[in-house]
């Protein structure tokens, strides 16, 4: 979920949080409402992906329990997994195993997301620590080498800062459609529409809904930012990895509700950010894979400029949008092992 790295008053900072926004189609208001509850089909390398089930585990790093996964052999090169927001380490779990026959995987879940705990604050700073205390939970370094950083939207943004800050504890790093540029117009629109009519968003007074049967909160999930989920038995996966158990407001049992710190964005300091001015150095061997219709293209098609410029080589993937493992999963791992297998010199 695409991200701001540049410090901004709170007002203006992106805000990508679930919210319930008017007039979008249903296919991206609501993509798994049609299954009511059942799983979509799903092909035969999905399976066999997904059935290659990680080692799950805990990390503690800042005083805080990580949920970590992992795949593949120690001793093997290391690579370490980061989601974006709201998100968990399980939007990976059906890429690493196409990687963990060549590599030792990690994924974790960062704090306020999946099963990792919340916390009262959360820091760019921080998310670098614990990228580290993971990737050595992990055995990621045990091959001699230092592993190689991969991250999504928020998580490339949390990559991308962590090489910046300590550029020493990664061989390289690879952004997955990682944008630093301001909300999107929909998002803005949102805004406006939000200081007019309050509805069921999560903010620190107004927890996360809780609902009454599995099947009504994934006919809830939705992407943000918002667009049609390409493969909705991949969507399906990661929807049901997000919801947790808890009591119904009413007392009268348990439901079902989002996992991720519906405050997390209102506690997110930003102070140590990269701005755009000056660009930040890049220290490590870099490249941005993203989706050939994601918005940080349409941003950049309007004329906003790149955060990279010329110093990170791009890959396309076509007939993509922003979440690309959702999109076109077997493209990504294809890209990743092309990149891995000749990159970095």
């Amino acid at each position: 979920m695409a991200n701001d790295l540049t410090e901004k008053p709170k007002s203006e900072s992106y805000d990508d949080r679930p919210f319930h926004t008017d007039g979008l189609p249903p296919e991206v208001r609501a993509p798994l409402a049609p299954f009511n509850g059942a799983e979509p089909p799903a092909p035969r390398w999905f399976k066999d992906a997904i059935a290659d089930e990680p080692e799950r585990s805990f990390v503690v790093s800042h005083g805080t329990k990580l949920e970590l996964l992992t795949w593949g052999e120690l001793g093997k090169p290391g690579l370490l997994l980061v989601h974006g927001n709201s998100a968990h380490a399980d939007w990976w779990s059906f890429i690493a195993p196409f990687l963990a026959k060549d590599y030792r995987v990690a994924a974790f879940s960062l704090a306020g997301m999946g099963e990792s705990e919340w916390r009262a604050r959360y820091a760019f700073a921080d998310f670098a620590g614990d990228a580290e205390a993971c990737a050595r939970a992990a055995g990621l370094y045990e091959s001699g080498s230092k592993p190689i950083y991969i991250g999504h939207s928020f998580g490339g943004a949390q990559v991308f800062f962590a090489s910046v800050q300590n550029p020493d504890q990664m061989q390289a790093a690879i952004l997955v459609d990682t944008g630093f540029g301001g909300p999107p117009p929909e998002v803005l629109e949102e805004r406006k529409k939000r200081a007019e009519q309050v509805r069921n968003i999560p903010t620190a007074d107004r927890p996360s809904r809780v609902y009454a049967t599995l099947e009504q909160a994934l006919g809830r999930f939705r992407l943000m930012p918002p667009q049609p989920a390409g493969n909705l038995f991949v969507a399906d996966f990661i929807a049901r990895r997000s919801l947790k158990r808890a009591p119904l407001p009413d007392g009268s049992g348990d439901g079902w509700t989002w996992k991720f710190d519906p405050t997390m964005w209102e506690k997110l300091d930003r102070t140590n950010a990269p701005s755009h001015e000056p660009p930040p150095p890049i220290n490590v061997p870099m490249v941005h894979i993203y989706g050939a219709q994601s918005r940080i293209i349409e941003r950049r098609k309007a004329g906003e400029r790149s955060f990279f410029g010329d110093r990170v080589r791009e890959i396309e993937i076509p007939e993509s949008e922003h979440h690309i493992m959702i999109d076109q999963p077997l493209a990504l791992v294809a890209s990743l092992r092309t990149l891995l297998a000749t990159w970095p010199d």
